[in-house]
């Protein structure tokens, strides 16, 4: 082998080397493997999905009025591909009773932990499927069934994942 012909093959293989980094670079910064800031919500006067902030204490004002009927949706997938969305489901929606949106805003505003229990503020925050008509409590019998029946298999035997927007 003649030493230019040496040197264009290290010049080449450095250049491909090169060009296959900066792919990986590249994906590496587009992929968005963290916690979303964003969440999934129901407007339950249009039955629709909307995004909001995730840190928003449900209900929150919806996407047609200034009504606060947005209460944080539970999305699923159903053959556990979260990128097909023909697939999503809507597993439950969960909001707060006024008293726990009350402490929970008010310990927002004063920078401090919220002064009720975890166990406490777990049951005053409600939950229902998204066609039942009654808000259960999360804690009872019926509210832990309703959290929890999505988890079963879907078509083909897969195993359902929450979505995140």
């Amino acid at each position: 082998m003649t030493p230019a012909r040496n040197q264009f093959l290290k010049i080449a293989a450095a250049a491909a080397l090169f060009a296959v980094a900066g792919v990986l670079v590249w994906r590496f910064l587009q992929e968005d493997g963290g916690v979303s800031e964003r969440a999934f919500f129901y407007d339950q006067s249009e039955q629709k999905l909307f995004v909001a902030d995730r840190g928003l204490v449900p209900p929150i004002q919806g996407i047609n009025d200034a009504t606060e009927d947005g209460v944080r949706a539970v999305v699923v997938s159903t053959n556990g591909r979260p990128d097909d969305r023909r697939t999503w489901v809507v597993a439950y929606l969960e909001t707060c009773t006024p008293e726990l949106k009350r402490q929970l805003m008010a310990a927002r505003a004063a920078g401090t932990p919220p002064e009720i229990g975890r166990t406490a503020a777990q049951s005053l925050r409600l939950v229902r499927r998204p066609q039942d008509a009654d808000w259960v409590a999360l804690t009872t019998p019926e509210g832990e069934r309703i959290v929890s029946e999505w988890v079963t298999a879907g078509p083909g035997d897969s195993q359902p994942v929450v979505c995140t927007p």
